[in-house]
């Protein structure tokens, strides 16, 4: 049984990591959106209001914009969903992934010292860190063989490509 959820478990550890890759690199983009605002005293009141809040306000802070921004998207997909507009659907639901992911992540970097000042939610954090330290220990043999497969399809070390160019030029040469 062990053998046959293997291949679940490490779907389930790539699309984790998939998730952890996207927090990673949408904060920065959505930090340097953010940037453009023009209006830097605004800014600035927002982040000392943040600093003066309790954690349970500041979890507040967290989840209201998650829920301004995600959800009318989500609404969105329900309805282009529901009208059979499938092209539609899946850009709304990339979007919706992506947006989501970038405003989560530029919020929590804002008020991620407050939050873990609440013990439940620093056992969350901890916890997720665990299991995103587990999902790369578990795809670690399928992204290395990965990297090899990428490599030999580049012509890196010897490289498949290179072998199939030699082929054709020989079969070429000895159709001429």
């Amino acid at each position: 049984m062990r053998r046959w959820l293997r291949p679940l478990w490490v779907f389930l550890a790539l699309l984790f990591l998939l998730e952890a890759w996207l927090w990673d690199h949408l904060s920065p983009v959505v930090a340097r959106i953010v940037g453009f605002i023009p209006w830097l005293a605004f800014k600035q009141k927002l982040a000392r209001g943040i600093e003066r809040l309790p954690p349970w306000a500041t979890l507040i802070v967290f989840i209201v914009p998650l829920i301004l921004v995600v959800m009318p998207l989500k609404l969105l997909e329900v309805y282009f969903l529901a009208t059979r507009h499938w092209l539609w659907a899946v850009a709304v639901i990339v979007a919706a992934k992506l947006i989501g992911v970038g405003v989560t992540a530029f919020i929590f970097d804002v008020t991620r010292d407050k939050l873990l000042q609440m013990a439940w939610f620093r056992a969350l954090y901890e916890w997720v860190l665990r299991v995103r330290a587990w999902a790369h220990a578990i795809t670690e043999p399928v992204r290395v063989r990965m990297k090899q497969i990428a490599a030999m399809l580049r012509g890196e070390r010897g490289g498949f490509l290179r072998l199939l160019k030699r082929l054709r030029r020989r079969a070429f040469r000895g159709a001429a």
